[in-house]
């Protein structure tokens, strides 16, 4: 879910990884116009996944007539590329590759959110001597990937307690066990991390953290499901279909953890030992701010504010990371939502309470 912003290392090693992917991602023929191809913009073990997942082992695709394949590019600006070229259907990543490629050509469309708020903050370990912004200065702060996305808000928010980008460097630590270990050997001193992430590491490591979030980004969500203007029109019944089961997905993850749990593992290809299971309800448990059906109640699940999306374009540019504000309505469209959400929602949380 990253997407290198200046580094000209991180853009050889995109193409590099568009060219690895060119046989995989290659054009579909006419006779596979019944599949969604999905392409993934992080791994199958990212938190991310479980709700395509659940979708998936829990009969969601099967219920709406869905035939979905799913292919992984590895990161944001990889996974923009494939499908903007024509080469997928649709990408599941962060939104920010999109508003940077808008000047240079880049149409895709965000039609249904994956996360309620903003995913990136910054993070300390909770014995961290850090405890202001300001104390952020001079410090070495981890991010997954050379030149994260996650560096716009860090920066937002350093440079309003009067640190400048200059005055602290990121390193590139990746995910997981080498994550933890970088953040608990006193490597790095803080973390710009997805916020989901982070609560794995609180469950599987124990971690403790004190939070920054972006006091203007933190409601504004930045990962959704994309697709060119195009095959919102082509594939429209398809769309309609796969929203509604990401609907369903959500509302399962809400209201059983545990069968979510377990699809995730699937998925991931871990397997089903009764801690990875307990540990993966767990972050389900403790992360539900962070996934579409939050809040039960809610008759637009995958929602994607215009507004919201308008004012982080308007951020971008102010920051100079574009020439002009890219247009939100130009960007943005929410024309499935209604559908995605239109079923007996009440029978489907006592079903979805029975799935094992």
């Amino acid at each position: 879910m990253m997407f290198a912003l200046s580094s000209r290392a991180a853009r050889v090693a995109a193409a590099l990884c568009c060219a690895a992917f060119a046989l995989a991602f290659a054009p579909r023929p006419a006779s596979a116009d019944d599949v969604l191809h999905v392409v993934g913009g992080s791994t199958p073990t990212s938190f991310y996944e479980v709700i395509e997942d659940v979708a998936q082992f829990g009969g969601l695709y099967k219920a709406e007539n869905l035939n979905v394949d799913k292919q992984y590019a590895g990161s944001a600006s990889v996974c923009i590329q494939l499908v903007a070229s024509g080469k997928g259907d649709i990408c599941t990543a962060s939104i920010e590759p999109i508003i940077l490629g808008w000047e240079k050509g880049v149409r895709l469309v965000s039609f249904f959110s994956r996360d309620p708020r903003y995913d990136y903050l910054l993070a300390v370990l909770d014995s961290s001597p850090i405890k202001t912004l300001a104390d952020f200065k001079g410090k070495d702060i981890g991010e997954i990937n050379l030149g994260s996305t996650s560096e716009i808000s860090a920066n937002h928010m350093l440079a309003g307690a009067g640190v400048a980008p200059g005055s602290v460097a990121y390193i590139p630590i990746g995910v997981g066990p080498q994550a933890i270990s970088a953040i608990t050997s006193g490597k790095i001193a803080a973390l710009s991390f997805p916020s989901v992430e982070l609560g794995t590491y609180s469950v599987v490591a124990g971690l403790k953290f004190r939070y920054y979030r972006d006091p203007i980004l933190d409601s504004i969500p930045n990962v959704a499901f994309n697709a060119l203007p195009a095959t919102l029109q082509t594939k429209a019944d398809l769309l309609k279909r796969f929203t509604r089961a990401m609907v369903k997905a959500a509302i399962v993850i809400r209201v059983n953890p545990a069968f979510a749990a377990k699809c995730f593992l699937q998925g991931a290809g871990q397997k089903l030992t009764p801690e990875a299971l307990a540990n993966e309800t767990k972050e389900l448990e403790i992360t539900q701010g962070d996934l579409p059906a939050s809040d039960l109640s809610n008759p637009r699940i995958g929602y994607m504010p215009v507004a919201g999306v308008q004012l982080y374009t308007r951020f971008m540019n102010d920051q100079g990371l574009t020439k002009t504000v890219v247009p939100a309505a130009s960007i943005v469209s929410n024309e499935f939502i209604a559908q995605a959400n239109e079923f007996d929602r009440k029978a489907f949380i006592a079903q979805a309470k029975a799935m094992k």
